[in-house]
């Protein structure tokens, strides 16, 4: 609860603070057009990046593997580029950090690291190959 808490009231409170420090040393428009610029400019690195993922997702269908990594590089753009388009100087330095490619690996790899090898139910792990359900049959002439 208290998490939710920091991440609803604390993050606009804190980008109001900087917004005003940053307002009260360069002025109220610089500080608006430099918000702005952020935006724009992380909008575009995102949709470069974006393009770069869908490619390493076609490529990894085309080999017919799955592309799990690739998908979770696609979401933490996603999560960057919200971030970005966000007014405020501490979501756009968050957002800029998620464009960096060796830190997105370094957060997949963390997020991969923690999940378990196979998921399991309480009567214990799940099935994943093929499902068959033995039985008879018999054809029917009409």
């Amino acid at each position: 609860m208290i998490f939710f808490l920091l991440l609803f009231v604390g993050i606009p409170l804190l980008e109001l603070y900087f917004l005003i420090q940053v307002g009260a040393q360069i002025g109220a428009l610089p500080t608006i057009g430099l918000s702005i610029f952020t935006a724009l400019l992380g909008g575009a690195l995102v949709r470069l990046q974006g393009f770069s993922v869908l490619m390493r997702v076609r490529d990894a269908m085309e080999r017919n593997q799955l592309p799990a990594l690739e998908m979770l590089d696609g979401a933490l753009l996603l999560a960057a580029g919200l971030v970005l388009l966000l007014p405020g100087f501490v979501t756009d330095v968050l957002g800029f950090l998620l464009l960096v490619p060796g830190l997105r690996r370094l957060l997949i790899a963390r997020f991969v690291r923690i999940l378990p090898d196979q998921p399991t139910t309480d009567q214990g792990p799940v099935r994943t190959g093929p499902r068959v359900i033995e039985g008879e049959y018999r054809r029917e002439r009409d």
